[in-house]
């Protein structure tokens, strides 16, 4: 897939290193673990296995303090969901960990529940450094992690992009437990300050959170620069809802037993998921988007998310259905960080049913009450759609995704069919009845392009692009230099 192969992994590339043997207190091993037991050499364990946990297993069956079993059951956590009891007890034993499972199937416990147990026995520096590519992905991330670790005293600390540098490197200074972190800010703060590497001298746990895309290439350079601070008996969890070449590779380069659990092979959305689609010319795509937005109580939905591909389209069509007197808030990285936790924040409570987000909203974040997801625009990748319409249809709920499809989108439709193994169902409308509304959906599309205009978005935008180009080619230079070093001492 064109995806794939756009990742070329280095085999040098510092992920998995080698640890010294770890003291466990002997967790009950989740199934296969006598196979890795007999053969001691195998490097990679792999195993498939989507079937639901046994009743008769609990949390204490898989090796957790008893602190953490009864913070797992005030939380309503009844029982290990597949991830867990497969992920656990091998993340306790000391091995590098693969899990791949689903959205919404309780990855972050599946690492977080472990880390806090090791963390409980040794509370002592920064014992956890997760990376995360996203920023609103890192602000969920940390919420977990305290509410796992409320009786531990547990000091978290997030270091994104959009925050106040110096206060960053006090908060990091002061070595919290876990560091939730983006791979860029983290970067800076390294080499920008020779005290922070150091806190980073005895971290016992490196995670991954969307390894897929953590590890994508455009992020090589920030990685190098984290490894280079980490020590080397460190054990390192990659979790993801979606498989890549690069992360079957980087784990068979591992050098210590690792362990890679696969709920399912390949890509796979949840039965309960109710996936359509409407075929429409591009002009009227707004005019079917209001519509169905005006229909919500009709489909049973509470709240729904519009995913398009770009800011511009983000923001126009926040806009547009502020001028429709529909309540509905939008999430992009042109936002400043406080606009963009707001807008999260206003969805997430209920204050407004609608959130217009590009892909920055589609890994990871759990908003319980989605109950649809509208793709505005096709994605280019069928795993951006997998993670999309994740969104909804969460934890064995029901969910709806309808899919606008124009005359541009029918073979990336057709892809993402072919990933998924099944064809989209029509969303069936009247076409009279949508088109009603079509003089006053196109009047307040041009109302919201003159507001667009008045806050001087395009400026802004520009702006970001061009220092974006500018970000590149320092990247393409410091990259260059550094093969040419390597050259040099290989020769």
């Amino acid at each position: 897939m064109e995806y794939e192969e756009q990742v070329l992994v280095d085999q040098n590339f510092p992920l998995f290193s080698r640890k010294t043997k770890p003291t466990t207190r002997n967790p009950v091993p989740a199934p296969a673990a006598v196979a890795a037991a007999e053969n001691p050499k195998q490097q990679l364990l792999k195993e498939t296995n989507s079937s639901p946990t046994p009743n008769h297993i609990t949390f204490s069956d898989l090796g957790l303090a008893e602190w953490a079993v009864q913070t797992c059951k005030e939380l309503g956590m009844k029982k290990p969901t597949p991830v867990q009891h497969h992920c656990i007890p091998r993340i306790l034993s000391g091995q590098d960990v693969l899990g791949l499972a689903q959205t919404g199937s309780g990855k972050t416990a599946a690492f977080a529940l472990p880390i806090l147990h090791r963390l409980a026995e040794d509370p002592y520096g920064v014992s956890c450094l997760v990376i995360t590519p996203t920023r609103e992905l890192a602000f969920q991330l940390a919420e977990q992690f305290r509410a796992l670790g409320s009786c531990l005293n547990l000091r978290c600390a997030v270091v994104v992009g959009g925050m106040d540098m110096i206060t960053q490197t006090k908060t990091l200074m002061q070595r919290p437990h876990v560091v939730i972190a983006t791979p860029g800010r983290i970067k800076v703060l390294i080499e920008q300050n020779p005290d922070i590497p150091p806190v980073f001298s005895r971290t016992k746990f490196l995670v991954l959170d969307e390894a897929d895309r953590v590890l994508d290439v455009g992020f090589e350079e920030e990685l190098r620069a984290i490894f280079q601070c980490l020590p080397n008996n460190r054990q390192t969890l990659l979790f993801s809802a979606t498989m890549t070449s690069n992360l079957q590779t980087l784990l068979e380069l591992s050098a210590n037993n690792a362990y890679f659990y696969e709920a399912y092979e390949g890509f796979k959305t949840v039965e309960s998921l109710k996936q359509q689609y409407i075929f429409i010319p591009k002009n009227v795509k707004d005019v079917y988007l209001q519509y169905i937005l005006s229909k919500l109580e009709d489909l049973g939905v509470r709240s729904a998310i519009i995913f398009v591909s770009t800011c511009r389209c983000c923001q126009l069509l926040g806009l547009l259905l502020e001028e429709l007197e529909m309540d509905a808030a939008a999430l992009h990285s042109y936002k400043s960080q406080s606009l963009r936790l707001s807008a999260l924040h206003k969805f997430k409570s209920g204050q407004v049913p609608i959130l217009v987000a590009t892909d920055v909203a589609s890994r990871g974040l759990d908003i319980p009450t989605v109950d649809l997801v509208i793709n505005y625009d096709i994605p280019r990748y069928p795993q951006d759609y997998v993670h999309r319409v994740g969104r909804t249809a969460r934890a064995g709920r029901g969910g709806l995704a309808v899919s606008f499809i124009t005359q541009n989108d029918v073979d990336l439709i057709h892809e993402i069919e072919a990933v998924l193994g099944k064809q989209l169902e029509k969303f069936e409308c009247k076409e009279n009845e949508v088109l009603a509304d079509i003089t006053k959906v196109y009047k307040a599309r041009r109302v919201a392009s003159m507001k667009m205009m008045d806050d001087g978005f395009e400026e802004k935008a520009e702006s970001r692009k061009a220092q974006k180009v500018k970000m590149q080619h320092e990247r393409k230079g410091r990259n260059k230099k550094q093969k040419r070093e390597r050259g040099a001492k290989d020769v």
